[in-house]
Parts: C-alpha cells; structure tokens; sequence
C-alpha cells in the first residue's frame, strides 16, 4: 500500500467516523438546552430537570445510550464529570475538617452507613453479597453533577451549600476507593496472586497521584502568570483539564479520582482562594448540560422493570441511612437539625458518578456487573429525575436561597403598571 492510499484511508475515516458523534453531541445539546429552557419558563425548577427529562424521553423510545458508555457518550461524560469534579475539589478546604471533627465524622458515618444499608436491605430481594456489595459501593457517592449545578444555577450560598460540596467530595473519593479495592479482592480471589493484584493498584494509584499533582501544578503556574478570570485564562485551564482526563482515560486511571485529587491538592496547597467562572463557563456548561441528558438516557423500560423494587428499596435505605447519620451528628458537627436535614436531602440524588463507576465495573467484571445493573440504573432513573427537585427543596429549606424577583403584574388594561401615562 502507497503513502497515496493511505492518506486517503485516513482521511476517510476522519471523515466519516466524528459524522455521528458530531450528530450525537448536536442532538444532545438541542434537545436538552430546549428541554431546559421550556421548564424554566414554565415553572420555577431548575433547567437541570428539563435537561433530564430530554434524556428520559429518548430513553423511553428506545434511543437511550448504551452500557457501558463508549464513544461520544463516554468522552462527554469524562469530561464533563472530570470538570466538575476538580472544581469541587478546588473548593473544598480539608482544614474545615479538623477545626471541625464533627463535620469528618458525618462524612464517615453517613458514606458507610448508607453502603451497609443498602447491602443489608438488597439482600432481602435475594441478591447475592457480591452484588449487594458492588450496589453499595455504587449507591455511596452523592452526586457533583446536581447538587452543584442547582446550587449555582439558584444563587444558593451557606453552609449547607459548601457542607454539600464537602461531603460530595469526600465520598466520592471513597467509593472509588472502595471500588478500586474491591476489584482488587475478587481478581485475586478468582485465582489470581493478591500480591500482584496489591502492586497492580499501588501502581495505578500512584499513577493517578503523579497525573493529579502534574494537572495542580500546571494550573498553579498558570494561575501565577493569568488571571484565571480572564476568558483566555478560562479556556486554557479547561484545556489543562480536558487534556489530563484524557491522559487518564488513556493510561487507565479513574478518571474521577484523578481530577477531585488535583482539585484537593490545588486548593489544600496554597492558601490562596482559585476563583473562575463555575463550570469554566460556556464549554463546560454545555458539557454538563450533555451530561444531564446522557445519564437521564441511560436506561430502558425493560430494565426499570428489571430493578423493580430492588431499586426503591436501594433508593429508601441510602436516604433513610444518610439522613440518620447527618441529623444525628448535626449538633457536632455544628449545625441545628434543620441544617442537617436539608444537608441529608441534598445528598439524595444518584448521578453520573454511579453511572461511570458502574460502566468502568461492567468493563472490568462483567459477570458481577450484571446483577448490579437493572438496579443501578432504575435506582438513577428516578433520582436523576426527582434529585435537582431535592436539592431545590432543601436548599430553600435551610433558607439559602435568594429571595425570587416578584413577576410583573398586569393591570385590566393590560399594560404595565406605571405605564398608564405613556402612548
């Protein structure tokens, strides 16, 4: 074969194969920004509900994104999540944590509380312990996407706003942790040496280290030289952000361990506050907003009926669990019962991060995946759905959101008031 033929190879299929991820990625954004902006010029719920229902709807004809995640749909999510997550991780001081002992203890009590809760009550359905275990590891995270999408969508500023982002954090950082370890258990517990399944994950999880303090150093030099609040400067750290979940993808580390550590080694550092527009601004919006709508859209009636009541029993542990544990800390950790609830709500959704972790579990254990999917994805269905409500409700709750601008009345005549006067 000549250099001719195959150039001509190559260019046909950079032509061809971004065609239907380009479509994908068209789609998706449409569909959920329209979606968005008809709830939020209906009723006054977030347009984080109108960017799910659109993935509903696909999914409920039939044009839900596949399990486990692959092409456009992965790439978006990565990247989206990654975003979002070393944002979270940048905001988050870990000082909080021992001014506040209280606080580090709900974190601990309120992640393993709702994974043995969920275990213990799914075994009630007949699940096996491998499967009720890898659903509890599944269910702990609450999710980076919501609640910080709603909260700055809504203008929320308090303490149950940063709490939220605290406990996220930290509870993701365990489930992966957990899954990671998990994986390591049963590989060597299939007949593999659990030395070697010990170095493989002291490998990864030094690898993830070294990319994560690589991508907080980079930022911090750039944050040296820019100011981060400069659009340029914006674009150039979602360009550093982009580019290492990337690298992550491609050397097989997670994807969402990675940028939450950079985030956390960025912030916890350096005493200076990093402040640029949540999100990264308008690249990263729609890529959250693609997100939304890719997690509303992966499942299928089938597999709702699939989960059943396994899911809502999933669903009603991991609240009650949670809910348990932070009201019952709340003076501790220094908050009043209405503050620990509200917290509690804020952490019920189930959201991308179990989407992803669930997709990286179907790659790397399929046959113990199998059993935790119908569950895992009925259970994020209806949470996905009814989670920025959640979130909503909670946060007015504790009494975090900005009073609503008063809508324009009318008068008889139809005009404006204080208009009367004019032609």
């Amino acid at each position: 074969m000549n250099a001719l033929d195959t150039g001509a190879r190559i260019w046909a299929g950079l032509a061809v194969a971004p065609s239907s991820a380009l479509m994908f990625v068209v789609g998706v954004l449409l569909a959920g920004a329209l979606a968005g902006e008809f709830i939020a010029a209906t009723t006054r719920l977030p347009r984080v509900v109108g960017y799910t229902l659109a993935g509903c709807v696909a999914a409920a004809f039939g044009h839900g994104v596949g399990m486990p995640l692959s092409g456009a749909a992965q790439t978006v999510t990565d990247l989206a999540l990654g975003l979002l997550l070393f944002e979270i991780g940048s905001r988050v001081h870990l000082r909080w944590l021992r001014r506040n002992p209280g606080l580090a203890a709900t974190s601990l009590l309120e992640a393993s509380l709702s994974a043995v809760a969920v275990a213990v009550v799914l075994r009630f359905f007949d699940v096996s312990w491998q499967t009720a275990i890898a659903c509890a590891i599944l269910a702990m995270p609450a999710p980076a996407a919501v609640s910080g999408r709603v909260s700055m969508e809504l203008g929320a500023e308090g303490q149950v706003t940063q709490r939220a982002s605290l406990l996220t954090a930290l509870n993701t950082l365990y489930a992966v942790i957990a899954l990671t370890l998990m994986r390591t258990w049963w590989a060597a517990d299939d007949g593999g040496s659990l030395p070697q399944a010990l170095a493989g994950l002291s490998i990864s999880l030094i690898t993830t280290l070294g990319l994560a303090a690589l991508l907080a150093g980079a930022v911090y030099l750039v944050a040296r030289r820019l100011d981060l609040r400069n659009e340029s400067a914006v674009l150039l750290l979602f360009g550093l952000v982009a580019f290492s979940i990337v690298a992550a993808r491609a050397i097989g580390v997670s994807t969402l361990l990675m940028p939450l550590v950079a985030g956390l080694l960025l912030r916890n550092t350096s005493d200076r506050p990093w402040v640029w527009p949540r999100h990264f601004g308008t690249s990263g919006g729609a890529l959250v907003l693609m997100l939304f709508v890719i997690v509303g859209s992966a499942w299928s009636p089938k597999i709702l009926v699939a989960g059943g009541f396994a899911a809502l029993a999933l669903m009603a542990a991991r609240f009650v669990a949670k809910t348990i544990a932070i009201v019952a800390l709340a003076p501790w950790a220094k908050a009043s019962w209405r503050q620990g609830l509200a917290l509690s709500i804020t952490m019920t959704p189930l959201s991308a991060t179990a989407l992803v972790m669930l997709s990286e579990l179907m790659r790397a254990e399929p046959e113990l995946a199998a059993g935790a999917v119908p569950i895992i994805l009925a259970s994020i269905a209806v949470l996905e759905l009814i989670g920025p409500i959640a979130v909503q409700f909670a946060l007015r709750l504790a009494g975090e959101l900005p009073p609503a601008p008063p809508r324009r009345r009318r008068n008889e005549s139809g005009k404006q008031p204080g208009t009367e006067g004019r032609p």
